[in-house]
């Protein structure tokens, strides 16, 4: 590494297949993005269709965590398919990762659903995700080393940055193929088997990218490698087993890499459910307001790349993350405020609160649909709030207690279910759904947020900060895990903390937020997820992330 006053170290000359290189590379990370949220935009559907044995609250969390089964298995994948990557090329092995990877999501659209085969569906949907994570395990790795490994030294952080904007992209075509074909469909075709079409024509999308992958020629670092007899023979070996370079992974994957995958699905995916389930905004006009705000911010993703080759990786990347962990709650209250001011003011208004022992409240979640949360007056109570996505705070009582909610100055008392039968008890929480809708309408809780009450600017406004958060960590990424570790084992090690940090600390940020919600009733109360990794990303990396941007890749 030189110092800020040196000449950068020789590196490869510019070739002339450098913007096929580019355009390849994010057309494999934006068919990855383009899966991540097709199947989130479309979870609500896929829990209908797949985990109907369930309630709806348990059904929606059990498709979120499919989802994130693909999630759980990438950094398996990216130790598998890095080791390939280090070993035999880039080119090759992500060819077999785009294949994988395409082939699962498209077979998807042909999978039989609950009421068709039973248990059988989830079960398959599940290993789909599964096979989709492993290969997108060795996708960004791959791709990120091949651009870098192309660019000219002072450039690494621009090129790379073209990879990080496919995020966007591939949320955009999503957005647009989802609202064009509930549009073309009508929502009852689309909900009944419309939802399958965009997971069928991703096929298209797979051939191109495999066709224009299929063209280029390998890394040049690794034909040097390869020429000269260097290429490590264990890999991952070198990449985990000496200390030396486990180190740098470790401090890469918490020093940056968790916090950036916290903000970036909070960002664009959890921002997206907010909108629709908690401030009760409909889905086309929520989908709108997000496009609308990622492709105005979209464009600051090359200008971060750019920025980072000119000041460095570090401060960047720790500015963002100091600043997510300090406005995370701010720009979400904003949301609410812009989007359902209604509902924020209802909130403010006529709090509501929950009177109950807390022995006798269960979690509102189910992982096995057998609890119908009617044992307990508690239960009856919060089972309605959290389908509802109504914030509320919790009151302790004594033991024995008949729960209550209050509702600003009224009170509906949840029936006592001991001693009655599955029919009465459903009977009796049927009533109490009815008086406790009453006392929200009557207190001013809207049942939709009113489109003509939307400040739209301002929604759009709270998107954009939220994603300038995200497009200032992620554009200088990929540059900066490149330049951490050495070419011989540098699709492995990087791959890694990528993966982990995307995979499992933002992968899975959905299901946790929101059952973080489901169990406490403060619809604000998953943001603790992201802000609590967002700090200890900005300490550590603050205290041992090294500055990479003059190192030679070579």
């Amino acid at each position: 590494m030189t110092s800020a006053g040196q000449e950068l170290p020789k590196h490869h000359a510019p070739t002339g297949t450098e913007k096929r290189v580019i355009l390849a590379s994010s057309l494999g990370t934006m068919f990855e993005w383009f899966d991540f949220y097709l199947y989130g935009l479309l979870a609500t559907y896929i829990s209908a269709q797949f985990f109907s044995g369930v309630n709806d609250t348990t059904a929606f969390i059990l498709a979120l965590g499919a989802f994130a089964a693909g999630f759980a298995v990438r950094p398996f994948g990216s130790i598998l398919f890095g080791r390939i990557g280090d070993l035999v090329g880039r080119k090759r092995t992500f060819l077999i990762t785009m294949a994988l990877m395409g082939l699962s999501t498209f077979a998807v659209g042909f999978l039989p659903n609950y009421a068709t085969i039973g248990t059988a569906a989830p079960i398959i949907l599940v290993l789909l995700r599964l096979i989709q994570g492993l290969a997108v395990g060795g996708e960004y790795g791959g791709a990120a080393t091949y651009v870098a490994e192309h660019a000219p030294n002072g450039k690494r952080g621009f090129f790379t940055s073209f990879i990080q904007t496919t995020a966007t992209i591939g949320l955009f075509t999503a957005l647009l193929l989802v609202i064009g074909l509930r549009s073309v469909f009508g929502e009852e075709a689309f909900a009944s088997w419309g939802w399958r079409v965009p997971f069928l024509l991703s096929i298209f999308l797979l051939g191109v990218s495999l066709w224009i992958r299929l063209k280029l020629d390998e890394s040049p670092v690794f034909q040097k490698m390869k020429d000269e007899g260097t290429i490590s023979k264990a890999p991952v070996t070198e990449a985990f087993g000496r200390w030396s370079n486990l180190k740098i992974v470790l401090i890469a994957l918490f020093g940056a890499v968790a916090g950036q995958g916290v903000i970036g699905y909070t960002a664009q995916f959890y921002t997206l459910f907010f909108l629709e389930r908690i401030a009760d905004v409909d889905g086309a006009t929520a989908n709108i307001l997000l496009v609308t705000g990622l492709v105005i911010a979209t464009p600051t993703f090359v200008f971060f790349g750019w920025l980072s080759d000119k000041i460095g990786r570090k401060p960047i990347i720790m500015t963002s993350l100091l600043l997510s962990t300090l406005t995370m709650f701010p720009l979400f209250s904003m949301l609410t405020y812009a989007a359902n001011p209604a509902l924020a003011e209802a909130v403010k208004r006529a709090p509501v609160v929950v009177v109950a022992n807390n022995a006798e409240c269960s979690f509102q979640f189910d992982p096995i649909g057998k609890n119908t949360f009617d044992r307990t007056s508690c239960d009856i109570a919060k089972a309605y709030l959290a389908k509802t996505g109504v914030d509320y705070r919790n009151q302790a009582a004594p033991e024995g207690t008949i729960a209550q909610v209050r509702v600003g100055d009224a009170t509906v008392t949840a029936p006592d279910p001991s001693g009655l039968d599955g029919t009465q008890r459903a009977a009796a929480a049927a009533q109490f759904s009815r008086q406790i809708e009453a006392a929200l309408d009557a207190a001013g809780y809207p049942d939709k947020a009113d489109p003509a009450q939307i400040n739209r600017p301002m929604v759009v406004l709270a998107i954009i900060a939220i994603m300038l958060l995200t497009t200032s960590a992620y554009a200088p990424l990929a540059a900066m895990l490149v330049e951490l570790f050495p070419a011989r084992v540098r699709y492995t090690s990087m791959s890694l903390p990528y993966h982990i940090g995307n995979g499992w600390f933002g992968g899975f940020l959905p299901t946790t937020a929101f059952a973080m919600v489901a169990a406490t009733g403060n619809i604000y109360y998953g943001l603790w997820y992201p802000v609590v990794v967002t700090g200890i990303g900005f300490v550590i990396g603050m205290l041992f992330l090294p500055e990479t941007f003059k190192r030679d890749i070579d």
